[in-house]
């Protein structure tokens, strides 16, 4: 199990605009900054706070322990798995970098932050690991840092060994974050997170016969969440009932990310390992609405915070492609691709500010084998 598990990670380690609006055009892509994070990439997520001078973003990693005695192949899943968190500032005004602080940690699969509950408190940054761990860190707004402030293990027998925590998402509450992870036995977990930082589980379950790659709950609908799995499944699972509302064979490989959008309700977006970007209508899921060959395997999806209908795709064994949601709200289009990185593409987030230039946005990517992290902006016009 742990030898397919290590083997697939190894090999795959991812305001609505008028009706009437023309198609934008990408016009260039500019590398404004690459660096060396030393261990492999595989996710970066910006402070969804809209600041149009200064930035902050967070990278994680994900890095197998070598050892030179270890030559077989059943000794891999023995090998840790380590990783570190790093944390960026970007100033806007002159394209200035700064690496903030470097925590080490166990191999990152995904993060995203949590925005602060009110002016007097500080957003946070919740990450999943290999040791099928939950890891939430407040920013400390003046000290510019991250401190640990919890940490909830998925396990729920502790004689067996914990799955890997793959993917997470949150949505808020009056009270409390709901938070769901998705692991690598196929299992997912619903959780609640409060602002003094106490996580509970509500339940996990499962739901996918191999690793549950990717979890989002649906924007619009407070009791749906959704799932994808290298079992080729997309599933909807009605948070009332404990009871799977919906699934879809629609797939030809595994599901790998979602995106239930954040401008246009029962739109679902949904990347697979067989290379297509698929939009639905959750209220008929029978087919899509339109389909996109983006090649290469589609590990994530962003949509820009400030123009939802331009999403930034991470395709893994090839670029990081720029798609617009086209004007009747159901076709999908390929604007461009950012080319810089040589490996596995896996991480990609916009910046939340459009800066001085509406027509310039600002986005981060890394890449796994080659270690490497860009800051690049892209020129969009009419």
């Amino acid at each position: 199990m742990w030898g397919e598990v290590i083997a697939a990670l190894v090999q795959v380690i991812d305001y609505r605009l008028s009706m009437s609006a023309p198609s934008r055009v990408v016009n260039m892509f500019t590398t404004l900054h690459s660096e060396d994070t030393e261990y492999s990439a595989d996710s970066v997520e910006w402070l969804p706070e809209n600041d149009p001078d200064v930035g902050y973003f967070a990278c994680g990693t994900y890095q197998l322990v070598q050892d030179e005695a270890e030559s077989t192949e059943e000794a891999a899943p023995k090998r840790p798995r380590k990783g570190r968190v790093y944390l960026y500032q970007f100033e806007g005004t002159n394209s200035a970098l700064e690496r903030l602080q470097c925590i080490e940690t166990a191999a990152i699969l995904d993060m995203k932050w949590l925005p602060a509950w009110s002016e007097d408190s500080n957003p946070h940054l919740s990450t999943v690991n290999s040791l099928g761990q939950l890891e939430v860190y407040e920013f400390q707004r003046d000290d510019k840092k991250l401190q640990k402030r919890t940490c909830f293990s998925l396990e729920t027998e502790p004689q067996e060994e914990p799955p890997l925590a793959l993917a997470l998402d949150w949505r808020r509450q009056e009270e409390q974050d709901q938070v769901a992870i998705s692991d690598s036995k196929g299992g997912l977990h619903l959780l609640h997170y409060s602002p003094q930082g106490e996580v509970i589980r509500e339940r996990s379950w499962s739901a996918h016969g191999f690793e549950a790659w990717t979890c989002a709950f649906d924007r619009w609908s407070p009791h749906l969440l959704y799932s994808g799995g290298d079992d080729m499944l997309l599933m909807a699972h009605d948070l009332r009932t404990e009871q799977q509302a919906w699934t879809n064979r629609a797939h030809m490989a595994g599901v790998t990310c979602l995106l239930s959008h954040p401008m246009h309700e029962n739109h679902l977006l949904t990347g697979s390992y067989d290379e297509q970007l698929r939009l639905f209508d959750t209220r008929a899921m029978k087919r899509t609405l339109a389909e996109l060959d983006l090649g290469g395997g589609i590990w994530r999806l962003k949509p820009h915070p400030v123009h939802p209908n331009l999403i930034l795709a991470a395709c893994m064994y090839t670029n990081f492609s720029l798609v617009q949601l086209g004007a009747n709200d159901s076709d999908l289009s390929l604007l461009g691709a950012y080319e810089e990185h040589k490996s596995i593409c896996y991480g990609a987030d916009w910046s939340p500010s459009c800066g001085k230039d509406d027509g310039a946005l600002t986005m981060a990517t890394c890449s796994f084998y080659d270690h490497k992290l860009c800051l690049s902006r892209v020129e969009i016009s009419k």
